[in-house]
């Protein structure tokens, strides 16, 4: 059963309408407030086929003006990168020692980024973090020499998106008290860096549905036509 509240927010929205983005983000501006401050996803509908390994969308984004979540970030690395990580602020760096931790069922954070060099040990964690998706890989930017700067990007509210079994993409662009300036310019960010990302092999329609909501409403459509590129 939908709640009251989710009711009062079906009477805002035209179900039948695609909204431009800055429209979209204020009828989701007018929806009746939960009690906690709910994040703000965007889902993608693509027209790709997921089974394809040459059709996998993947990517990050920076938010302009962050996810407006506390990200705690946990690091596997030895020497000047370890020290470079722990100075821009990751909660937890090591390498041996935190491998065997993580073995024994540590997952209290929500990115995990590795040097190059220590992914030869991080791999065993495959089954453990894979599931989580705190596996670190390249192609998010979480394998790097560069800890420094991966922690502060991740902290700074860079996004992670990666296309799911069912060719949908869901995306966090965040919370339900920004402005809603902010919102629309982090949700272009993430539309533009979805649109980058696809395969040359994809055929045909290529955003097939965009919707924005908030964790306990509704979803308002996003007119993709914008974003298309011919």
């Amino acid at each position: 059963m939908a709640s009251k509240r989710f009711k009062k927010a079906l009477e805002v929205v035209d179900a039948k309408k695609a909204y431009a983005l800055k429209d979209a983000v204020g009828v989701l501006a007018k929806f009746p407030k939960a009690k906690f401050n709910e994040t703000i996803d965007l889902a993608f509908r693509l027209g790709v086929d997921p089974k394809q390994s040459d059709q996998m969308v993947r990517g990050t984004c920076p938010l302009p003006h962050g996810s407006g979540k506390q990200v705690r970030v946990l690091v596997f690395a030895q020497g000047a990168a370890a020290n470079a990580a722990k100075e821009a602020g990751a909660e937890y760096v090591g390498f041996e020692d935190l491998v065997k931790k993580c073995q024994e069922g540590f997952q209290d954070f929500d990115v995990a980024i590795a040097t190059p060099a220590a992914m030869a040990e991080v791999r065993k964690l495959g089954k453990v973090l894979g599931p989580r998706g705190l596996m670190p890989n390249p192609k998010a930017g979480t394998v790097t020499d560069d800890t420094a700067k991966a922690v502060q990007e991740v902290k700074a509210g860079r996004v992670e998106f990666k296309l799911d079994k069912n060719g949908n993409v869901a995306v966090p662009v965040g919370k339900f008290s920004f402005e809603e300036k902010a919102l629309v310019e982090n949700g272009n960010a993430v539309i533009e860096a979805v649109v980058r990302a696809r395969p040359a092999t994809a055929k045909g329609h290529y955003l097939e549905g965009v919707t924005i909501s908030a964790t306990m409403s509704p979803g308002v459509h996003v007119d993709p036509a914008p974003y298309l590129r011919v």
